[in-house]
């Protein structure tokens, strides 16, 4: 007789129940790749304790300006406070539109952000987004720009 659990532990392998504060915190950065290497996108995350984060997004959109090849970019921020269970962080607002940001810590190092609501929705600017895959590029407690 041959039984098989391999289903029901895949799921359980997927998340994990905690991450640590020192795993949390830091610098993240993806950079683009192509014509536009060179370019960035940044978040900085900040565990903050009892289930929240300070985060911190500088976000592009590079492109050419018509057939030139004058570079420009279209731009997006966020600075607020996200909520974290397990491996995973929700970040929500309506200021502008639905805007859900979710971010899984992956494996130390390595995060997955994923972004429901369009550029508008979220405050960013035409094209910008911060979906994709993420590296620490810093383990320092980051420092956030005194709200204006």
């Amino acid at each position: 007789m041959f039984t098989s659990f391999a289903a029901a532990g895949a799921d359980a392998q997927t998340s994990r129940k905690s991450v640590s504060g020192s795993e949390v915190t830091g610098t993240f950065s993806m950079g683009f790749t192509g014509k536009f290497k060179g370019n960035t996108n940044e978040i900085k995350i900040l565990a903050l304790g009892r289930g929240k984060l300070h985060i911190a997004m500088e976000l592009t959109y590079p492109y050419y300006v018509g057939n030139t090849k004058e570079l420009s970019a279209n731009l997006g921020s966020l600075d607020g406070e996200a909520t974290i269970e397990g491996d995973t962080a929700v970040y929500e607002s309506t200021e502008f539109g639905p805007c859900t940001i979710t971010i899984k810590f992956l494996r130390p190092g390595t995060i997955k952000v994923t972004q429901d609501g369009t550029d508008a929705d979220c405050g960013f600017g035409h094209n910008v987004t911060a979906g994709g895959t993420y590296k620490k590029v810093s383990s320092a407690k980051p420092k956030f720009e005194a709200p204006e």
